[in-house]
């Protein structure tokens, strides 16, 4: 079992040491422009699943808990990278975007390289999970300054199922 202040430090060290900080591959921007703002509002939440599936089934019935990103988090050794993706998949088509929230996988066994920049948490495998609405508005502000410009098309095409593509909008 993962111990939670653990994960929660380890967590916010790669928010701090890497999703904030800008990176000349992505055209200067940080991974996510907006982690800076969450992390320093604490609007947040991370947690220790029990299994992936059941876990989302639950955030769809009961919300985000007051958060902008929920960020469940489980050991890659007991959930491998099919299962995992799968059981995030599912719970997206079958509970989650009908009450307009995203589940997004992050996961040591499918690493994700944008320019040359590894994305991935690298530890544990994650489920961040955030209100589809409040994800499309936002990416929709960012596009039209330019942040998907340097992004490869199949990432982002892999990135926007079942999201608005904000670049067309």
């Amino acid at each position: 079992m993962l111990d939670l202040a653990t994960v929660k430090q380890d967590i916010e060290k790669w928010i701090v040491d890497f999703v904030e900080v800008p990176h000349p591959a992505l055209g200067g921007w940080a991974p996510c422009p907006y982690a800076r703002k969450a992390r320093l509002d604490r609007d947040f939440t991370v947690r220790v699943g029990i299994n992936p599936y059941f876990d989302l089934i639950n955030v769809a019935r009961d919300g985000l808990g007051g958060k902008s990103v929920l960020i469940l988090a489980y050991d890659p050794n007991e959930f491998f990278y099919s299962q995992f993706t799968s059981d995030i998949q599912a719970a997206n088509e079958e509970a989650l975007l009908r009450n307009n929230i995203l589940a997004l996988e992050d996961h040591p066994g499918d690493p994700e390289i944008v320019n040359g920049v590894s994305m991935n948490q690298g530890t544990y495998a994650l489920a961040l999970v955030q209100s589809l609405s409040d994800l499309n508005e936002k990416a929709q502000l960012v596009a039209k300054k330019g942040f998907y410009d340097t992004w490869p098309e199949d990432y982002l095409q892999a990135l926007f199922k079942n999201r608005i593509d904000p670049r067309s909008t």
